[in-house]
C-alpha cells in the first residue's frame, strides 16, 4: 500500500468515525418536540410525544390553570393574599426568600412564578387556594385528568422532581393550547419580559419575548433530569400555534430549537395531519420517566454551556428567526403588600441546585450558522 492509499484510507475512516460521532451525539440529544396549531388543532410536527419527562417548572403552567379555574369557581379573585407559610420558606431554589407571614397579592405571586419559577411562591399559592399544598396538587392532577392530559402526574406545584411527577409533550402541548383557548384574558401573564419588587429586577428566562417576531409566551424550566424545557407560543397574522421542546442542552439551544418551530409552524401548511385528539400514543418507552441527569449536568456539558456565551456572559444564539432587543427590557411589578421588604440575604446568590433558568439571562446576541 503506497502513501497516497494510506493518506486516502486514513481519510475516510476519519470521515467515517466522525459520522458515527455525529450520529451518537444525535441519538444523545434527541428530545420530545411537539408544534400545534392552536386554532385548528393539528400536530404540525411531532418526536417522541408520548415519551414520560420530568416537567421541572414547566409545572407551573398547571398551576397557572388550576389557579385560573379557582378564579373562573369564584373562590378568589386577582387581588386575594398569598401568604408565606414557614412550609413554602423552606422550599429549596430557586425562590424569593420571603419570610414566613410577608403577604403578596395572587397577581404578584403569578407573575413571580411564571417570570422567575420561584419554588416558594409557587408553594404558597397552593396553600393559600386549597389549605395545604397536597390538597392543591389533587387538585391539579384532577384537572390534568379532565382536559385529557393523560400521561400527566404531579406531586407538587413547582416542578421539583421526585417520583410520580412526569409529564409528555403531547400533554403539555394540550395545556398550553387549553390555556391559549380557556383563558385568553391571563395571556399577559405568559408575556412578561420581567418584573420588579422595587428594588431588584428580574428578567424572564424565555429567550423569544420580544426577540422573535409574533412571540407571546409561555414558560421555561429546568432540572438536571430533564434538561433545559420551554413551552412556547407565538401569534402572527392570525395563525397562533403552540410548540414543546423538552430535553435541551442549553437555554440558547431551546430558543433556537423553538424559534425553529414556531417560524415553520406560522409559515407553512399543515397539509393532511392528525389533530391533538387523533393522535396516537407510539413509542416502546412511553411508560418510563426519562433522565438525562448525566448528559446534562456533567463537567462537560458545563463547559460546553459556559463556551456559549460572550466575553459579558450574555447568551450566544445561532437561529436566524432571534433579533436583539433593541429596547430595555419592560418591568412590572411584583411583590409584597403594605410595602414590606423582601428578605435579600442569599438573594443574589445561586445555591447548589439553583442551576439553569436561574442563572443571569441577559440580552442574547444572535450570531450566524457556520
Amino acid at each position: 500500500m503506497n502513501g497516497r492509499t494510506t493518506r486516502r484510507s486514513a481519510r475516510l475512516l476519519s470521515t467515517a468515525l466522525l459520522l458515527a460521532a455525529s450520529l451518537l451525539t444525535t441519538t444523545a440529544t434527541a428530545a420530545p418536540r411537539m408544534l400545534v396549531d392552536v386554532n385548528t388543532l393539528q400536530v404540525i410536527e411531532h418526536e417522541d410525544a408520548f415519551q414520560r419527562w420530568y416537567p421541572a417548572s414547566l409545572t407551573k403552567l398547571m398551576t397557572a390553570y388550576t389557579v385560573f379555574r379557582a378564579i373562573k369557581a369564584g373562590e378568589l379573585s386577582l387581588e386575594s393574599p398569598v401568604v408565606m407559610s414557614k412550609h413554602a420558606a423552606a422550599e429549596p431554589p430557586s425562590k424569593m426568600y420571603f419570610k414566613p407571614g410577608q403577604k403578596m397579592t395572587l397577581d404578584s405571586a403569578l407573575k413571580i412564578i411564571l417570570v422567575k419559577s420561584a419554588n416558594d411562591v409557587s408553594v404558597a399559592i397552593a396553600e393559600s387556594i386549597a389549605g395545604s399544598e397536597q390538597g392543591f396538587v389533587d387538585r391539579m392532577n384532577a384537572e390534568a385528568a379532565r382536559i385529557g392530559m393523560s400521561s400527566s402526574h404531579f406531586i407538587n406545584p413547582n416542578g421539583l422532581p421526585g417520583k410520580g411527577q412526569y409529564t409528555t409533550a403531547r400533554d403539555l402541548a394540550v395545556l398550553a393550547v387549553t390555556l391559549k383557548r380557556e383563558f385568553p384574558q391571563y395571556a399577559p401573564y405568559f408575556a412578561l419580559e420581567g418584573f420588579t419588587t422595587g428594588k431588584k429586577q428580574y428578567p424572564n428566562f424565555n429567550m423569544l419575548i420580544g426577540r422573535f417576531d409574533g412571540a407571546d409566551g409561555m414558560k421555561t424550566g429546568f432540572i438536571c433530569a430533564s434538561g433545559f424545557n420551554q413551552v412556547s407560543s407565538a401569534t402572527r397574522n392570525g395563525r397562533s400555534v403552540v410548540s414543546v421542546v423538552l430535553g435541551s442542552d442549553s437555554l440558547g439551544a431551546r430558543a433556537d430549537i423553538s424559534a425553529g418551530m414556531l417560524e415553520k409552524g406560522l409559515t407553512m401548511r399543515a397539509g393532511k395531519v392528525p389533530t391533538l385528539g387523533q393522535l396516537r400514543p407510539y413509542g416502546e418507552t412511553r411508560d418510563i420517566v426519562a433522565d438525562v441527569s448525566q448528559e446534562i449536568c456533567s463537567k462537560h456539558a458545563a463547559k460546553v454551556r459556559s463556551e456559549g456565551r460572550d466575553e459579558a456572559g450574555r447568551q450566544k444564539l445561532v437561529s436566524p428567526y432571534i433579533h436583539e432587543l433593541d429596547r430595555p427590557l419592560k418591568f412590572v411589578f411584583a411583590g409584597l403588600l403594605n410595602g414590606e421588604a423582601a428578605k435579600t440575604a442569599g438573594d443574589d446568590k445561586i445555591a447548589a441546585g439553583d442551576m439553569g433558568d436561574v442563572a443571569n439571562v441577559p440580552i442574547p446576541i444572535p450570531r450566524p450558522t457556520y
